[in-house]
């Protein structure tokens, strides 16, 4: 495994599938597909945190309905230390720009995954 794929994977807890299925058709495209992850979850002066960033992957994937996703982004969200009420924040200003319906799809499992992961 190279060092890009490995970032990838560090920052993701699991190599990326994009990754995965670069690899299978090219070895170059594998690194270029790898790099751009770590460019985006690279902390940069002045710039987010990746708290910050997974709270902002979180809110999206929330506002998306993707449910799946959001529930993945939760365990990332407990390893940097957020807290119940940031999730709650942002859950809410999910609700806000995606939509009350989208809260009430996504909220059942959401929240099962929060009791779960103790927040």
């Amino acid at each position: 495994m190279t060092d890009g794929i490995k970032e990838a994977k560090d920052v993701k807890g699991f190599q990326p599938r994009a990754v995965t299925y670069a690899k299978k058709m090219d070895d170059d495209f594998s690194e270029a597909v790898a790099g751009l992850y770590s460019s985006v979850w690279e902390e940069k002066e002045g710039g987010l945190s990746k708290k910050q960033k997974h709270l902002l992957v979180f809110a999206i994937a929330c506002s998306d309905q993707k449910t799946k996703s959001a529930v993945k982004i939760l365990q990332r969200l407990k390893k940097y230390g957020v807290t119940a009420q940031e999730i709650k924040d942002v859950i809410m200003i999910a609700a806000w720009t995606g939509g009350i319906q989208n809260f009430t799809n996504l909220s059942p499992e959401v929240l099962k995954e929060m009791e779960r992961l103790e927040f």
